[in-house]
């Protein structure tokens, strides 16, 4: 079977693999489409602080079953999407049903090999049947069940101000949810064109570009009092810690982003607001769930969010190429 490994960080190779040997409770698909995301882009930029290489990328996904236990629930020929999130089910994260933050686990595309490539084989617990969506669309699961399971652990509640930093796949995603629970929304981005996309099709109340007088915009929207729920999406530490000034006295911030370094913010103030300040890591069974819920009531602009399609021959040499900015990526599928 085709796969595509990256060796190290810029280098992206196709080889051919063995089939892999389905085990015992697993079921052996052949994956149908994956989704390009920011983490597969900072393990090919050398920015992802959980990985080892070589690695082959890929944990957004549908797939056709090719072979499940008899029991499995499973036949051959069902389209299904995967949660990448290998979780032990014991530890203490797991114990309490936050098996997105398992001590022991294991991320498809970043910890173990992940869904480049033609044929995959994972414990059946972590397959769902796809009913009701498309292929296309199961594959766009996973990445708007993150921004699903931030919006959740934020409690966003109809008529909260809620700021997304960070106009990506992710911060579309927290938008998109936010704005699904009755929020108005504001979007902060470096990018014009992507604040273009928000504003046309996401519906979001306003976009501030990044620059000198951001925080005075941010402020004019308010009436000085900034938001009630913060989210951070850009995968940029400074963004990450200026982000603390925008959140209201009493409000939240949530940082969706993960990167090597340290948050730091000023205690003072951090107090006087009585900021909350939350992590949002992966996302659970309910929040894929969900997404589900919306994308069959056509509430999800999935289509407008798919910009970019590959064959997975040819991601060595078009992955580089999402990286330039005048490609305008959304979301990238993959065609396995």
């Amino acid at each position: 079977m085709l796969s595509v490994i990256c060796e190290s960080p810029g280098v992206l190779r196709a080889e051919e693999r063995d089939l892999p040997v389905r085990g015992d409770g697993e079921v052996l698909m052949r994956v149908s489409r994956v989704g390009i995301c920011g983490t597969d882009l900072h393990i090919f930029t050398g920015s992802q602080p959980y990985l080892e290489y070589p690695r082959v990328m890929g944990h957004e996904l549908s797939a056709v079953v090719v072979e499940a236990d008899a029991d499995s629930g499973f036949a051959a020929g069902d389209g299904v999407y995967v949660m990448p999130y290998l979780s032990c089910g014991h530890c203490v994260a797991c114990r309490q049903g936050k098996t997105n933050c398992c001590v022991n686990i294991q991320v498809l595309g970043v910890h173990r090999d992940g869904a480049l490539t033609e044929y995959l084989s994972v414990p059946a617990q972590f397959v769902h049947k796809a009913q009701g969506v498309s292929l296309d669309q199961a594959a766009m699961l996973e990445f708007l069940a993150i921004g699903a399971h931030a919006v959740r652990r934020a409690d966003v509640s109809p008529g909260q101000r809620v700021l997304v930093v960070g106009a990506g796949p992710i911060g579309m995603a927290a938008m998109i949810f936010a704005g699904l629970r009755g929020a108005t929304v504001v979007c902060l981005d470096t990018r014009a064109d992507r604040l273009e996309f928000c504003r046309s099709q996401l519906s979001v109340e306003a976009t501030v570009a990044v620059g000198p007088d951001d925080a005075a915009q941010l402020a004019s929207l308010t009436d000085g009092e900034f938001f009630d729920v913060v989210f951070d999406a850009t995968g940029n530490i400074d963004a990450m810690n200026r982000g603390f000034a925008f959140v209201a006295h009493g409000g939240k911030y949530t940082l969706i982003s993960i990167v090597p370094g340290q948050v730091t913010f000023s205690d003072p103030e951090f107090h006087k607001r009585e900021t909350t300040l939350l992590a949002s890591r992966n996302a659970t069974a309910a929040d894929f769930e969900t997404v589900l819920e919306a994308m069959r009531a056509g509430r999800i602009p999935d289509q407008a969010l798919n910009t970019h399609r590959m064959r997975l021959a040819e991601v060595p040499d078009a992955f580089p190429r999402l990286l330039e900015p005048g490609q305008t990526v959304v979301k990238a599928l993959v065609e396995c």
